[in-house]
């Protein structure tokens, strides 16, 4: 054998070997504490291939900044028997190296790993905007962009649930590959089009802005599981509510629409005892009558009417005049102590958790009331005397059916929905309720990407996009026995 041959044979070997630990290098999983390596999968894996023995209800997902705050809930849950992982965002970083093309891309990949691979039903995101001047988070957000002449994108945690496309694929959000989610230009057919907005997962956000805020929030889920369960507050409900479209205004727009699905939103509720705070007949005539009934603890709480990011109220009877209910700066006088409502708040913006104090200094977003520290549902959420155990309410504009041609639909159906599936369908997990009503919307309401945008597919898809729980999607509403 030639000696030129030997070294072209040495050499192909060398090659070979080197090509092989190549691959292994770029195949294998870093190891990551707290994270199985058979987390990771293709991104055609189908939900319906779970490989592991390990099993996960919950999924708890935090920066590392509030992971010791978080410890305690963990704890909690799993004595209740719901098995729960707590993962760090480093962490999935790690894991989804190859996968996602941003930050927000990555978590959501691995929830849909979570889901094939750990069976997750919820996810519980930790974190709301890092800083007041800058545009940071301690954990992402997605914003879908459907421009209306209000706002040209908003906050939807949905895009972080609906996992799956209709032929059981991932779903980007992002179907012309542009790395802008959920397109949908004025008269324009849906750029993104597609999107099934069935949420395959229940997720929950809890926007905290600091530990203390974590340590508080974590505190009432943990003292309301523990502590609601056949408290004589629970079974009631408070609804309070005006004129939202004064006929005045349009002569289509009959009767007091608040009102109206305050009602239907009663009648779903079997078993609870009402109480109601209507401008038509004088019981809500300020935001103290709201205040002081607040006070007395009520397992739901149903505002219907009109909102900012700072404040909610309704219409006096044909608008002659508009109420102011609770803003921002009036929580604390709730003290409803440790009696903690799931607070469905119904008007535009009042769960837009994107709101920065930097947003005073621009005329447009002052005006938009965005320029406050948190938004109304943040605040109530996160009150240590009291306020809500969860808040649900839109992110962005609050389209309702007199915004549709069809005049049906909106978002008062997707709530009147939520109380449905409770009171009604009796589930009792607040991210099923959440999922369930978002599901019907959708199923009864099915969306047209062909159809030009700001008509009523375009509104439908928003209604539901927009709709945020904040709260503990795994919530035991009620409490748990004993």
């Amino acid at each position: 054998m030639s000696g030129a041959f030997m070294r072209q044979t040495n050499l192909k070997k060398i090659i070979t070997a080197g090509v092989i630990i190549l691959f292994f290098i770029l195949t294998s999983v870093p190891s990551t504490i707290g994270i199985s390596n058979t987390m990771m999968l293709s991104a055609s894996t189908q939900h319906s291939h779970k490989t592991t023995t390990d099993t996960y209800s919950l999924l708890i997902i935090t920066p590392s900044i509030f992971k010791n705050e978080i410890k305690p809930l963990v704890n909690h849950k799993t004595a209740y028997g719901l098995n729960t992982k707590l993962i760090t965002l480093n962490e999935i970083y790690d894991q989804m190296y190859w996968q996602g093309r941003d930050e927000a891309e990555k978590i959501k990949y691995f929830i849909k790993n979570a889901i094939e691979e750990w069976g997750v039903q919820y996810v519980l995101l930790i974190g709301g905007r890092s800083s007041q001047f800058k545009p940071t988070w301690y954990c992402p957000v997605r914003y879908a962009c459907m421009v209306d002449d209000w706002e040209a994108e908003y906050l939807s945690d949905l895009y972080f649930a609906d996992i799956y496309d209709t032929e059981g694929n991932f779903s980007s959000w992002d179907t012309d590959n542009d790395g802008i989610y959920g397109e949908w230009f004025v008269n324009e057919p849906a750029q993104d089009s597609d999107i099934d907005l069935i949420p395959d997962v229940a997720v929950g956000r809890l926007p905290c802005r600091s530990q203390r805020e974590v340590r508080i929030m974590v505190q009432k889920i943990i003292c309301y599981e523990q502590n609601a369960y056949n408290q004589p507050w629970f079974p009631t409900m408070l609804v309070a509510a005006g004129d939202t479209y004064p006929e005045v205004a349009n002569p289509n727009w009959t009767g007091y629409e608040g009102e109206y699905y305050g009602n239907r939103a009663i009648e779903n509720m079997t078993g609870f005892t009402p109480t109601t705070l209507y401008t038509s007949d004088n019981t809500f005539v300020n935001k103290r009558d709201v205040i002081r009934e607040f006070r007395k603890g009520w397992g739901f709480v149903y505002l219907v009417g009109h909102g900012s990011p700072k404040q909610w109220g309704n219409n006096g009877p044909n608008g002659t005049t508009f109420v102011q209910g609770p803003n921002t700066n009036d929580m604390w006088r709730f003290r409803n102590k440790d009696k903690l409502p799931v607070c469905v708040v119904s008007g535009c913006h009042n769960s837009q958790f994107d709101v920065c104090l930097l947003r005073m200094f621009n005329k447009s977003t002052r005006w938009k009331q965005e320029g406050v520290p948190e938004c109304w549902s943040e605040r109530i959420l996160r009150e240590p005397t009291g306020g809500s155990i969860a808040a649900l309410g839109c992110t962005a504009l609050g389209y309702t059916k007199e915004d549709k041609t069809s005049f049906d639909g909106g978002i008062n159906e997707l709530e009147v929905s939520f109380f449905q599936a409770y009171g009604k369908d009796h589930l009792s997990i607040l991210g099923d309720v959440w999922a369930s009503a978002v599901s019907w919307y959708i199923q009864t309401y099915p969306v047209n990407w062909n159809s030009a945008g700001q008509g009523d597919s375009w509104i439908d898809a928003k209604v539901v996009q927009s709709w945020a729980l904040l709260g503990d999607p795994s919530l035991q509403i009620g409490g748990y026995p004993g």
